[in-house]
């Protein structure tokens, strides 16, 4: 535990701003952190040991959908030279068979990962170009819009985005019409779009994929708050809060919270201090699920159409295929 007269001066703006969006998110009405900072070192590993827990099948799903009907993917590709933008691409073992087919049909395109974790952009950029010889791959570390404009700006190419992983669940369903607005905004007309959706189904198997039993997915919640300690010289004790995620079947919202054991102050440098009531709660992310008619309203309240559909062999999850409209 960090004392707080022991301040480490925060450097940099990305410090600045992490300060910023942790000490606002804590003291709101209802306690709330931004998912997009679970991913430090040790969250991008502990997020690699979720997606290989028996509980959590949206890697499986996506992945069988990958590994067989990627040549489908790649042959809707095919025309001019393109890019291929990814948005939050963790170790790209998905896209890595979309990747491989693309080569193989010789159509000219750069790869752009873009991804908030510098580790996983310096993992892609060291790895990727050593298994899939002849890839161009250009790494782009920061938030998704602003690096989508940046791609925009240094290439007229036709542009095809993945948005894979489920991710579009890690919003509400107006915060995705918003984000799925945003990227319209920042395409041409007739640029595609590739999203992946977990697909409303039997609510214990969706709630278990959050709650494991081997603690994984707690320990990836309660990382945050070890990252905060660390990096904004807070004193968080750890053993204080509890993971505890719940799922609303009716509106497909499975949401995680920390929930404080005790009452408790939290010091976050010399400045600022949060209490916490016994069981007050730290809402913590998301996990929309979907039907199959809701993505065809977020297509429509979006700017976009559907083109094509691809399932698991279960049917628990769908790429869909998006174009860009006017």
């Amino acid at each position: 535990m960090f004392s707080v007269t022991s301040t480490r001066k925060l450097t940099g703006r990305r410090s600045s701003v992490f300060y910023q969006d942790v000490t606002g998110g804590l003291q709101a009405s209802q306690k709330y952190l931004q998912s997009k900072y679970f991913y430090d070192e040790a969250g991008d590993k502990l997020f690699q040991q979720i997606m290989a827990m028996p509980e959590y099948y949206l890697t499986r799903c996506e992945m069988e959908i990958m590994q067989h009907q990627s040549p489908a993917m790649a042959a809707l590709f095919q025309g001019e030279p393109f890019d291929l933008v990814e948005l939050g691409p963790g170790d790209a073992t998905k896209s890595w068979h979309l990747l491989r087919e693309l080569l193989k049909t010789r159509v000219p395109f750069t790869y752009y990962p873009i991804d908030i974790s510098s580790n996983v952009i310096e993992w892609l950029e060291e790895k990727l170009p050593l298994s899939l010889p002849g890839l161009q791959l250009q790494g782009l570390n920061g938030e998704y819009m602003d690096r989508v404009e940046y791609v925009e700006h240094i290439s007229q190419r036709r542009k095809i985005v993945l948005f894979m992983g489920a991710n579009i669940g890690n919003m509400t369903m107006q915060q995705a019409i918003l984000f799925c607005r945003q990227l319209h905004d920042r395409m041409r007309p007739g640029d595609l779009l590739l999203i992946g959706f977990d697909l409303k189904k039997d609510p214990k198997t969706i709630l278990d994929a959050y709650n494991d039993k081997q603690g994984i997915t707690r320990a990836f919640n309660l990382n945050l708050l070890k990252r905060i300690n660390r990096e904004l010289n807070a004193d968080f004790d750890i053993s204080q809060f509890e993971h505890y995620p719940v799922y609303d079947p009716g509106t497909g919202a499975c949401r995680s919270y920390l929930i404080s054991r005790i009452a408790q102050q939290v010091h976050i440098g010399d400045e600022t201090v949060i209490s916490f009531r016994e069981n007050e709660a730290i809402y913590m992310e998301i996990s929309q699920k979907y039907s199959l008619e809701e993505t065809y309203y977020l297509a429509r309240q979006s700017g976009f159409s559907s083109m094509h559909e691809f399932y698991d062999s279960k049917n628990m999850f769908a790429d869909i295929l998006w174009q860009r409209m006017p």
